[in-house]
């Protein structure tokens, strides 16, 4: 079993910058891609950005270029990041890191584990 929470949400102005954190314990040694996904009440979970096993990164057309994922592997943990600069409005939701055993890229029924969510909330 995998265990993900998440941290490091919270409210920020536009153009602001915070830093998502998401700890993995349990089979972590298992894990092929890590991801970040976000949701807004009524609308469906969006695929924000990916890395795989490898370090190689994807990200969504809304967020590229002013998101970063990373991630530290190490023995029996796990850490996801998400470096979040130019923050806008349209940025606030509800932020899951999610994880899975085999490769995949933004879609949410490409992973089996997911944490329990932080909020970044962004105004004007």
């Amino acid at each position: 079993q995998v265990q993900l929470v998440e941290s490091g949400g919270g409210s920020v102005q536009a153009g602001g910058s915070l830093r998502l954190s998401c700890v993995a314990s349990g089979y972590t040694s298992r894990i092929s891609s890590m991801a970040w996904f976000r949701q807004v009440p009524g609308k469906e979970r969006e695929g924000v950005a990916t890395i795989d096993i490898h370090n190689d990164t994807f990200y969504g057309n809304s967020v590229a270029g002013r998101f970063t994922i990373s991630r530290d592997n190490a023995k029996n943990t796990l850490h996801l990041y998400l470096q979040m600069n130019s923050l806008k409005i349209e940025d606030t939701g509800m932020y899951y890191c999610a994880a899975d055993e085999v490769a995949g890229y933004l879609g949410p029924q490409e992973y089996n584990h997911w944490g329990q969510g932080t909020q970044v909330t962004v105004s004007s």
